[in-house]
């Protein structure tokens, strides 16, 4: 079946036929005021005819397109030729004076398909030139890695198999010798409680046969029997037999683990090395409108700033904790490592204790070091916040009262501390400047909800959000430096139990997280971005991290231990 003009492709190979009554030659050009395909000497007899020489006749592939006529439903008599702008819907010229679209602006509706028409034109070279043959060639490329793929995996199937099977067979022996004994032991005992249930049998019958001689001394039927019946003072009923429980044996099972029965079976392993992208030819011509949106772009660009993770130095074992639940850096390749039971320890890189105070922290945030270098931490018994100075003087900062302090951060910014606080099942978060003077309280969002139930973790952004890790909320609550909630990061499905957060210099989020044990990757918008720092990369339940002036990742874990990682390009 031929194919009608607008069906034709515009880059197709096919001949077209001059638009001019009883002229078959082949079409070269176009006559955009009358719609019609001509040939050459078509075009030159229109442009010398004095009714057409205004024509604009241009070549057929540069021609436009002509719009479907039809009659507008309001107005039957006028064709749509125009198009709103603001309602953007085709209408017709006597629409533009009607009540729906006054004072609108109208554009002639071929000028508005013809600049759509060419567009769409190039959109379909770009994806026939481009796009869809380069597309063809990844296929055959991977259904060239689908046959190797299956290929390799039945020999994986074929060699696991023939392992299996000599496992069962050792299996299958072993077993037959246990139901064996099994048997034994079971016989021994079958046989015991026999005995016993022969033995009650007997019992049973004598019973029986005492009663008989009762029911005899009843209804005596003569002298004799009467006469032992009026004797018989005391009826003497035999003992019931002593019988025993059996002590069945008991299975005990075996002390192994699927990890055992994996290494019988051998193992299978992923090389673990970054999968090579598929080389792609670069497209000479590229159209904005395949390109990927701003936003797209933006995501793209922060995930592949990311790298895999890997440890820049070996741990630091931190004497003096138990576990690292916050790490706050110092200078001088310093830092402040506290647990959960109060131990707040200053280290070198070594591993050397510097300093040791015991305060009344816990599983918090509680410490934080200034623009200054000191050192200060709260004391959420006693409700104040300590300052420390490079020369260990101890002086008391800020009282608070009613409210416990709990959790605390120095603003890389401005030198401003945020603090978490909480009191008879309130919480809020408070800043301060240098010198201890409150600046700002935030409790509530602009709807009078309760932003926070426990600030446990508390630090800020680039852009002067707050950014607080809240473990009784399930959530990481952010709001922008006005004190205005701008998001709530709940986690990938499984919850969330946000431990330790930090932010890098890109406005990254960074969020230990206690239930997936990693650390949850977000953007400044909250985007979630990736997972860091997962098991399979050996890190024992990431608990509190905080990333230095060169971008690297400290990461505290369940032990006493501290690590560095590289996580971003």
């Amino acid at each position: 079946m031929a194919l009608s003009e607008s069906q034709i492709p515009p880059d197709a190979q096919h001949y077209l036929v001059c638009g001019t009554e009883d002229c078959e030659k082949n079409c070269q050009f176009y006559c955009n005021d009358g719609h019609q395909p001509m040939c050459e000497q078509c075009r030159n007899e229109h442009q010398k005819n004095k009714k057409t020489k205004n024509h604009e006749v241009v070549l057929y592939k540069l021609r436009k397109r002509q719009l479907p006529v039809e009659k507008c439903n309001i107005h039957p008599t006028k064709e749509i030729d125009l198009l709103c702008r603001e309602c953007q819907i085709p209408v017709c010229s006597k629409c533009t004076g009607s009540k729906e679209h006054r004072g609108h602006l109208f554009t002639n509706l071929e000028i508005v398909f013809d600049e759509k028409v060419s567009i769409y034109n190039k959109e379909i070279a770009n994806i026939r030139s481009y796009f869809e043959p380069t597309s063809q060639d990844l296929k055959k490329e991977i259904a060239e890695d689908v046959t190797e793929i299956k290929k390799i995996m039945e020999g994986v199937r074929t060699s696991m198999k023939a392992e299996a099977e000599a496992v069962k067979k050792l299996v299958d022996t072993v077993t037959s010798d246990k139901i064996e004994q099994v048997d034994k032991i079971e016989q021994s005992l079958l046989q015991t409680l026999n005995g016993q249930n022969q033995e009650i049998d007997d019992y049973i019958n004598s019973l029986n046969d005492l009663i008989k001689t009762y029911y005899g001394y009843l209804s005596p039927s003569n002298i004799e029997q009467l006469t032992f019946a009026l004797k018989s003072e005391n009826l003497i009923i035999p003992s019931i037999p002593e019988t025993s429980k059996p002590l069945p044996p008991v299975f005990t099972a075996g002390q192994y683990s699927k990890e055992d029965v994996a290494k019988l079976l051998g193992r299978i392993t992923v090389p673990n090395t970054k999968l090579e992208n598929r080389k792609i030819k670069p497209m000479e011509t590229a159209s904005t409108q395949l390109k990927p949106t701003g936003k797209q772009r933006k995501q793209d660009r922060e995930k592949s700033d990311v790298k895999q993770t890997l440890s820049l130095s070996p741990s630091v074992t931190v004497p003096g904790v138990d576990d690292v639940l916050h790490i706050s850096l110092g200078k001088s390749g310093r830092l402040w490592v506290s647990d959960d039971v109060g131990n707040l320890v200053q280290t070198d890189l070594q591993g050397n204790q510097l300093q040791k105070i015991q305060t009344s922290g816990r599983d918090e945030g509680y410490h934080t070091v200034t623009q200054d270098g000191d050192l200060i931490y709260t004391d959420r018994e006693n409700k104040v916040i300590n300052r420390i100075t490079p020369d260990n003087t101890i002086t008391e900062f800020i009282k608070k009262g009613d409210w416990a302090p709990i959790s605390i951060h120095s603003s890389h910014i401005n030198g401003d501390l945020l603090v978490g606080m909480e009191t008879n099942g309130e919480a809020k978060v408070t800043k301060y400047n240098k010198i201890g003077t409150e600046i700002q309280n935030i409790q509530r969002d602009n709807k009078g909800q309760v932003l926070y139930s426990y600030p446990r973790y508390i630090t800020e952004n680039i852009n002067g959000d707050v950014c607080v890790s809240d473990y009784n909320k399930h959530a990481v609550v952010v709001v922008d430096k006005s004190g205005q909630h701008r998001f709530s990061y709940t986690g990938q499905g499984s919850g969330l139990g946000p431990y330790g957060i930090c932010t890098d210099v890109l406005g990254h989020i960074l969020v230990c997280d206690d239930i997936s044990a990693t650390v949850h990757f977000l953007d400044k918008d909250g985007q979630f971005l990736s997972l860091l720092l997962t098991p399979q990369q050996g890190v024992d339940y990431p608990l509190s991290v905080c990333v230095d002036d060169e971008n690297n990742l400290w990461v505290g874990q369940l032990t006493n231990t501290v690590t560095v990682y590289k996580y971003l390009q």
